[in-house]
């Protein structure tokens, strides 16, 4: 298996992932099973969904949509991201959101950095209190461009592309989590090694940003890793990740619940697309989950993981193609 078919399995896996949970994105789990069962394929969406209302089956939302844009701006900066042009492209995405009607805007550590950035504060200084998932739904394609082998440049990547929004311990050391595992897959590492390396760069990546009081990352996610119902029962394991660790926009949590499913996978008690959309059946923040999942089961596990015609569904109806883009970061690499 090619580097290339790893970081398409990714880049695309994350968009599946993203679609699988776009239905199902801000509801409970209970209005999650009154209205779908489980997910299982592509849906469409309610008109009452209240992100993403009517929006076709096999839309991507947010998670997709900045996660190119960030691989975009690796491309053209040459593997460097200045931050105040991200925060200049995340205000210009959100503008043309608002022109659209949408719903699926900035998140709350985004909005309230871009705000700050606007008032004339530096970006070291903006993304302070960004404790949110937000990085770590976008940090994919610095997986894709840098190299987890050498560590401490790997995490300055990953500081870069979250500073200005999430320069804090947990904003930081989730997508350090995230984009480790990506890397290490498509270095051809398998999924259980790839998981064991983003815990550990987790750890490593805690000692950059402002501190935050929140359960740390990498202990989590090692707990997380250890959770099972012994059933082999998903609907149980489902609820045992919704109560137990949470699926809130947290990084603590919905970071977390990701590593929890990546290591069923692991462990042969799912394949991958089972386990995303079981992350899309979850309630809660379900596009942000399933959108990380699949970033890091692709990188690991190739494009080959993922249904040829839903992938297909997927780059039709949002007009998506990523080789381009793709090859670019990993010429970066």
């Amino acid at each position: 298996m090619t580097a290339e078919n790893r970081a398409l399995g990714a880049f695309y896996g994350l968009a599946l992932g993203d679609a699988l949970g776009m239905p199902t994105q801000s509801l409970s789990r209970e209005q999650v099973q009154k209205r779908f069962g489980a997910i299982t394929g592509l849906e469409d969406a309610d008109a009452d969904q209240p992100i993403a209302p009517n929006r076709p089956a096999g839309s991507i939302t947010d998670d997709t949509e900045q996660a190119i844009l960030v691989g975009e701006l690796l491309v053209e900066g040459k593997g460097k991201i200045e931050p105040t042009v991200l925060a200049q492209r995340l205000i210009d995405w959100e503008a043309v959101m608002r022109a659209k009607g949408s719903q699926d805007l900035l998140g709350p550590s985004t909005k309230r950095a871009i705000d700050m950035i606007l008032a004339g504060h530096t970006p070291e200084e903006s993304g302070r209190y960004g404790t949110t998932n937000g990085a770590a739904m976008r940090i994919t394609p610095v997986g894709i461009a840098a190299d987890v082998r050498d560590p401490a440049q790997f995490i300055q990547a990953v500081i870069q592309a979250c500073q200005v929004t999430h320069n804090t311990t947990l904003g930081i050391s989730s997508a350090a989590a995230v984009a480790a595992v990506v890397s290490a897959g498509i270095n051809g590492v398998d999924l259980g090694e790839a998981l064991n390396i983003g815990t550990q760069v987790a750890q490593q990546a805690e000692r950059h940003g402002h501190w935050i009081a929140g359960g740390r990352i990498s202990t989590r996610i090692s707990w997380a890793r250890t959770l099972s119902v012994g059933t082999g029962d998903k609907a149980l394991f489902a609820d045992l990740l919704y109560e137990l660790i949470g699926t809130s926009v947290a990084s603590q949590e919905s970071v977390v619940v990701s590593f929890a499913l990546a290591q069923q996978v692991a462990v042969g008690a799912m394949n991958a697309f089972e386990a995303v959309c079981l992350a899309a059946s979850l309630g809660g923040d379900t596009d942000t989950i399933a959108a990380i999942l699949g970033a890091m089961l692709g990188a690991c596990l190739g494009m080959q993981c993922w249904p040829e015609a839903m992938v297909e569904q997927v780059k039709q109806v949002n007009g998506l193609d990523l080789q381009a883009l793709v090859q670019g970061l990993l010429d970066i690499r």
